[in-house]
């Protein structure tokens, strides 16, 4: 999806991105988070805030947070699944979407 049609989709969520975004970069899952260069995962936070919809329990949304690494980065870079469990429990646990 491009960038422009992404940010309008997302544009009424930008609370949503914005808090998906400092919960990425606090995890930094894949290591690009440097100093206070916060927006490292915009883009990332804001293709998983698109299908937070699709996810009826914590698996789901750790399937999704995934599928979204594995897209931005690919494979290798993104890892296992299971490097995107804690990050999943917490946007799960912190209610960012209703379910």
């Amino acid at each position: 999806m491009r960038k422009d049609v992404r940010q309008r989709l997302v544009a009424d969520r930008r609370e949503l991105v914005a808090s998906l975004e400092d919960l990425l970069f606090r995890h930094d899952p894949i290591g690009i988070g440097f100093g206070d260069d916060t927006d490292e995962y915009q883009p990332e936070a804001e293709s998983i805030a698109l299908r937070l919809p699709e996810a009826v329990s914590e698996l789901d949304l750790q399937r999704i947070v995934h599928e979204e690494f594995v897209r931005w980065f690919d494979a290798d870079i993104a890892g296992t699944a299971d490097r995107f469990v804690t990050i999943a429990r917490e946007i799960w646990r912190t209610g960012f979407f209703d379910r």
